[in-house]
């Protein structure tokens, strides 16, 4: 993680606690959880246990079946600190189509697991099926103390999954808490995709995680035919994110991967106008054009004064983006759901990146006053 002095760490030190304070970034929590999910027919139930979602090929050593692919994406979302193994399983003879890099289609019968973690302890797995209809199943599973077993969380969720110090405990979440973030996106699907699969991964991301021992990237899927119709240019140059710096493309990547799938140009909060989310086609880069010198819309309960702007390049501190990831005051922090503890390592990427901004003024400043 990156060193910040300690002056400037008494001004982000603030933010981290119940009582800080934080600028307005997009409409209030309460606003975003009350955006409805969009209904879905009942088209399946997801099975009793996550033995019978068959992502193992033996139960009894946890061996996982070989045909399902490992894989992570390269900005990966914030869950506590939890480590996360993920699978995606695809029906033999299929393939994802790619023809819009931005949105891939994935064939009915795909499934994908995701397996959280903490301190080498299994707390849960998450699971989507595509059925017949096109719609996706979501369930999730909750592991026994001993590592023995993995039932079906109610679609309510499940509170007190596994506690962090200072009383704080980690939620399996419910099924519309789900898709409050997945249904931001056309897909549904996040964390496999062109960028997130792209093998010209950042290594400045932070808490980045290693291609599985393996796993497949984008070049590994479209080597064996299991995405088809990604456009020549991706194939010939890997993706990766438009940024000025190695810094930005890190935060820019972050907050890809931890706030895109809600503030894009196609999710139900397009109208706050902040798109986070990045794509691999196109020259323009939304997410600093709606951040940086960018007013914020409304005032938030407990905004600092100083906060006008999304991003103030600078000083992160009066930035309401830096304050909202700062936070875990329920009516300021972002991401609202699926996090109870601050991400150290993205609070040091984005105070890092809003203060670099910074600086070619301050040099311009001492050029015209002299030295």
């Amino acid at each position: 993680m990156a060193t910040i002095p300690d002056a400037q760490r008494s001004g982000l030190a603030r933010f981290h606690g119940l009582t800080g304070v934080g600028g307005v970034l997009i409409l209030a929590v309460g606003l975003f959880k009350s955006i409805t999910a969009v209904t879905q027919p009942a088209t399946g139930l997801p099975p009793q246990t996550l033995q019978e979602t068959g992502l193992y090929a033996d139960f009894a050593t946890l061996q996982i079946d070989p045909d399902h692919l490992a894989f992570s994406p390269q900005y990966p979302l914030w869950s506590d600190g939890a480590t996360k193994r993920r699978w995606i399983s695809l029906p033999p003879g299929s393939a994802i189509d790619g023809s819009n890099p931005d949105s891939f289609v994935f064939p009915v019968g795909t499934r994908f697991w995701k397996e959280f973690s903490f301190n080498g302890q299994r707390v849960e797995t998450r699971y989507l099926e595509r059925q017949a209809d096109g719609q996706w199943l979501y369930a999730a599973y909750a592991w026994s103390a001993d590592g023995r077993e993995a039932q079906l969380v109610s679609p309510k969720g499940k509170r007190g999954a596994y506690a962090f110090a200072g009383g704080r405990t980690h939620t399996i979440p419910g099924v519309n808490d789900c898709k409050a973030c997945h249904q931001g996106v056309p897909s549904e699907v996040l964390g496999f995709s062109t960028l997130q699969l792209s093998p010209d991964r950042d290594p400045h991301a932070p808490n980045a995680e290693l291609k599985p021992d393996r796993g497949v990237d984008l070049k590994d899927l479209v080597d064996r035919g299991l995405i088809v119709g990604l456009p020549e240019s991706l194939l010939d140059t890997s993706p990766r994110i438009k940024a000025a710096t190695a810094t930005e493309r890190a935060a820019l990547g972050y907050m890809h991967g931890n706030c895109g799938q809600c503030h894009n140009a196609q999710g139900p909060l397009q109208n706050v106008g902040l798109f986070l989310r990045q794509s691999v086609v196109g020259a323009d880069q939304p997410a600093i054009a709606t951040t940086v010198g960018h007013a914020v819309k409304k005032p938030a309960p407990g905004q600092s004064p100083d906060a006008v702007n999304r991003v103030e390049p600078g000083y992160p501190e009066r930035s309401a983006l830096f304050q909202r990831v700062s936070s875990r005051y329920s009516p300021l922090q972002m991401p609202p759901l699926g996090t109870e503890l601050v991400d150290d390592e993205a609070v040091a990427l984005l105070y890092r990146w809003i203060a670099e901004m910074g600086e070619p003024r301050k040099e311009a400043r001492l050029h015209h006053e002299g030295r």
